[in-house]
């Protein structure tokens, strides 16, 4: 970041300042493109940064790409673009060595290393997330530093992130973390592509992801880098509706933690929520990425949700996909742009029957008495 960037921010968005901080590791700059091998002088630098880090109180999780980069490349597989049988058998052979070679980085300051392999199942589905949860915590308490990754050799299409930005947002949301950290080979959100637009300006602080800001970010990569800037402003969107900061920074030199603090020729861009962290049970609505169903609202409605009401049946305009009472639910506005999401009172089958409806006439549309609210305020997340 800039130093005019830096002092429009204040100290207030300094990584220091974070009691909680998860930082996710992109493949293109923890591991060697051409010879698969893991960057040491570079994972030496991060393990120093996080161990200063928990001498000054501030507690670190990581979430670490480059288990399938390293692994292809001791298979003798030369294609980036993998089939998913091939990028698991690469995790599979991949994942030992980049644990040990943490585990090696971090002993060096007397650090515990502990690996933590997750599924889009393991956050989606509530009982299996209050475990990982509670696992995470204790290992926190315990002053170990947690190593995340996707458990790619049993994750199938349907059950997988698919890239470490969002996994890494499920992960602060899920912690309740202060600051969400992206090292990448990027240094933060530009107006164009600054490959192929030499107009393009980076874009220093973020407080809403906008239709127009997510036309910037182009399309997903492919090869060992699955994200792109598509995936960290998915990411940007869980960590900023669970109250926690996000900031895209480039992380191939040496030290990339520290120079996003000290802000000496350190491009990066800041998400910041509007809001502080919200509770738990709010959080992980927030971050689920695999919503079954999206109920379309009138104006009306999608003014009541900004000043804190209930979705009403009245409000609602139309109910797109196939879910049961108690899933997750996507829900925009009539032009399109998503205002929340929440846990849903009704089938997908029920609310197309009393979408539209005063709340007391559902009762004689459906035979049965059910909930006033199509979604209560207490299981909805705007913004």
């Amino acid at each position: 970041m800039t130093g005019s960037a830096t002092e429009k921010l204040g100290h207030s968005r300094r990584l220091a300042d974070s009691r909680r901080l998860v930082v996710k590791i992109g493949s293109v700059i923890l591991v060697d493109e051409e010879t698969g091998t893991i960057r040491q002088d570079w994972l030496d630098a991060l393990a120093d940064d996080v161990a200063a880090r928990h001498k000054a109180g501030q507690e670190v999780l990581l979430v670490s790409s480059g288990a399938v980069a390293v692994g292809r490349h001791h298979l003798g597989i030369t294609r980036r673009n993998l089939k998913l049988e091939e990028s698991q058998a690469a995790a599979a052979t991949g994942q030992g060595r980049l644990v040990h070679a943490y585990q090696e980085a971090m002993a060096r300051h007397g650090l515990t290393t502990a690996q933590i392999l997750l599924t889009l199942d393991d956050t989606e589905q509530r009982r299996r997330y209050l475990n990982a949860r509670e696992t995470l915590e204790t290992l926190l308490g315990l002053g170990a530093v947690p190593l995340i990754n996707e458990n790619d050799t049993v994750a199938t299409e349907e059950i997988r992130f698919g890239d470490n930005d969002r996994l890494a947002a499920r992960v602060a949301q899920m912690v309740g973390a202060d600051t969400l950290v992206l090292l990448s080979d990027v240094d933060g959100l530009y107006t164009a592509d600054p490959l192929s637009d030499n107009s393009a300006v980076l874009v220093p602080e973020v407080r809403e992801i906008t239709p127009e800001m997510e036309a910037m970010a182009g399309e997903a990569r492919h090869g060992d880098g699955t994200g792109g800037m598509v995936t960290k402003l998915m990411a940007a969107r869980i960590s900023i509706a669970a109250g926690c900061g996000m900031v895209i920074a480039h992380g191939k030199p040496l030290g990339a933690l520290a120079a996003i603090d000290d802000g000496k020729g350190t491009s990066c861009t800041w998400f910041l929520p509007s809001s502080g962290p919200k509770t738990a049970h709010k959080r992980w609505i927030a971050g689920a990425l695999n919503p079954a169903g999206t109920i379309i609202i009138d104006e009306g409605a999608a003014k009541a949700l900004a000043k804190g009401g209930s979705l009403l049946p009245a409000g609602v305009v139309a109910v797109d996909g196939n879910f049961e009472r108690g899933d997750t639910v996507l829900v925009r506005g009539s032009d399109g742009g998503e205002i929340g999401r929440g846990l849903i009172c009704y089938s997908s089958e029920d609310a197309r029957r009393i979408m539209g409806y005063k709340s007391d006439e559902t009762e004689a549309i459906l035979g049965y008495r059910g909930r006033e609210e199509m979604i209560h305020r207490d299981d909805l997340v705007v913004g």
